[in-house]
């Protein structure tokens, strides 16, 4: 995961951040079973964060809140770092013992702090057919993976041989019958292994897909279909997590001062992943389409759960690819 060496910590001593006498950030009550806990009401103290630790009878000691689940801060669900099974009250501390009253000692200051992630890239023009050539498909089965244009074929060190793209993005699939899937295996920019299913709605009309796919190994098509192909989109794989706009600092497209008008979608934090969720870090679709010239420069803002000492694999990467 993204670590640095030069995390900020203000204050040059020992201080004692906080402004009231409460011994924990929040009380609540519901439940934890498993890595899910639902809270059920607030007794106390303010919204639920990620990145806080929790405690309570059955629950495992240095647990902490990954994710939000249906909840954004109040009632509903939380995902945690730590597998517990408890009921009743539970504390939200601003620490990791969940002993330390506000205000709390600290050694520096608020330390750690985020970071920003300047994502750069050029997108070559999008192709319906750089993948996977149109092929007949005589029934279920593999399709052959031809590296059209704006693609290479290269063999990973593995031996695997793979159509690379010059950056993560969702892929399209066509085929010329309805209510046909087709499953690509590949890989993420990361190298980590990740499926997907796309399938094909109305004879003719493209399907995009969710997952932003650098390397692709394999596709399989569940019947017969007399065209097939599989192109690529401009739904851009992030490449660290992004679970809220509001973490997306500055997006700029095409050599324009002005903020970029286009889509953005947050990563899906489903766990486990599988091969019809969406994309683990998130995606952005550009106001316009890419052509191998427009350069693209989004900021990232980048929490601590995602950088620094505490950072988490999931915090920065998302979960797991399925």
């Amino acid at each position: 995961m993204p670590q640095f060496s030069d995390d900020l910590f203000l204050g040059p001593a020992v201080t004692y951040m906080g402004t009231g006498l409460n011994q924990t950030e929040a009380v609540v009550t519901g439940s934890v079973t498993g890595t899910v806990m639902t809270v059920t009401s607030i007794l106390s103290g303010e919204p639920l964060t990620i990145g806080q630790y929790v405690g309570g009878t059955g629950i495992t000691a240095g647990s902490y809140i990954t994710s939000f689940g249906t909840a954004s801060g109040g009632l509903g669900t939380y995902n945690l770092s730590a597998s517990s099974s408890a009921t009743g009250s539970i504390t939200i501390t601003a620490s990791g013992d969940g002993t330390l009253g506000d205000p709390s000692p600290m050694d520096l200051g608020v330390g750690p702090l985020g970071r920003v992630y300047v994502w750069d890239c050029v997108p070559q023009t999008l192709q319906t057919a750089n993948i996977a050539a149109s092929q007949t498909a005589s029934g279920a089965g593999a399709l052959v993976l031809t590296a059209g244009t704006s693609a290479k074929s290269i063999v990973r060190a593995d031996g695997t041989t793979v159509v690379q793209l010059n950056t993560p993005r969702a892929l399209q699939v066509n085929t010329s019958t309805t209510a046909r899937a087709v499953t690509i295996s590949g890989y993420d920019y990361f190298g980590q292994a990740m499926t997907e299913t796309i399938t094909v709605a109305t004879a003719g009309t493209p399907v995009n897909g969710k997952k932003a796919f650098f390397q692709i190994s394999g596709a399989t098509i569940s019947g017969s279909a007399t065209a097939v192909t599989i192109g690529t989109t401009d739904i851009l794989g992030l490449p660290v997590r992004c679970i809220d706009a509001g973490y997306v600092v500055k997006v700029g497209w095409n050599n324009t001062l002005a903020q970029d008008a286009g889509t953005f979608v947050a990563a899906d934090m489903t766990n486990p992943a599988t091969s019809t969720t969406g994309d683990v870090r998130g995606t952005y679709t550009p106001s316009s389409a890419s052509n191998g010239v427009k350069r693209l420069v989004m900021t990232i803002a980048i929490p601590a759960i995602a950088c620094g000492p505490n950072a988490t694999r999931t915090g920065a990467l998302g979960v797991t690819q399925a």
